[in-house]
């Protein structure tokens, strides 16, 4: 299966409707692709906006403008037909989860302000160098690794830089690069498919590959 075959898993995935061999392929492909794991970092928070979106708010974020009915289905048709599928064809299965995500989504963006709150870290690390340079990085465990949100100042100020993170076994994955801001500033999340009780250290690199700041993970 290619990768684009496989980036269509993604609403199935999130939703619960692979069977154990395709959870596992989809799983698999998320450890080479920065792309599906950002996806998934935002569409895994569907599923608990479903459960925590009460039943007459969604018929009602299903009506269209003047009242008149969406030809999309009410969420308990939907929960309905999701069951049914599940047992129908890959194919037909990963085409309609891939829509329930989108319109889920929809739904989050409308309602989530007031559902969800910000995600806490799973772990927290900080360096700071005498020429006031500040590094601060959230760890958070996911499925598929680990995601790292950085929050920088006094960084250097031009080339391209870039996050590495290293296992105990001494590979290294870089987690994200972004170009250099004038003012040295900086705030970006980056991802990896090592597990967070697997990372060893985290360097901030720069264009040259010299470490700018290295956290040890105990």
């Amino acid at each position: 299966m290619n990768a684009a075959s496989l980036h269509h898993l993604m609403g199935a995935y999130v939703l619960g409707g692979l069977d154990a061999a395709d959870a596992a392929l989809f799983e698999s492909h998320l450890q080479d692709c920065t792309a599906c794991r950002k996806e998934l970092a935002v569409l895994e928070k569907v599923p608990m906006l479903l459960d925590a979106l009460p039943v007459p708010d969604a018929v009602a974020l299903t009506a269209a403008p003047g009242g008149t009915a969406a030809p999309a289905p009410a969420p308990v048709q939907l929960f309905g037909e999701l069951a049914r599928r599940r047992r129908t064809s890959r194919r037909r299965w990963a085409a309609f989860a891939g829509a329930v995500a989108a319109a889920c989504l929809a739904v989050g963006l409308a309602v989530g302000p007031l559902l969800v709150r910000p995600p806490q870290p799973d772990a927290t690390y900080s360096v700071a160098s005498g020429g006031g340079l500040q590094v601060n990085i959230d760890m958070a465990r996911k499925t598929w690794g680990t995601e790292l949100a950085v929050n920088g100042s006094s960084l250097p100020s031009q080339g391209t830089l870039s996050l590495w993170v290293r296992d105990r076994a001494g590979s290294e994955d870089r987690a994200c690069a972004w170009t250099a801001t004038p003012s040295g500033k900086v705030k970006v999340t980056g991802a990896t498919p090592i597990q967070l009780g697997s990372i060893s250290s985290v360097e901030l690199r720069d264009g040259s590959q010299h470490a700018v700041a290295v956290i040890t993970v105990p």
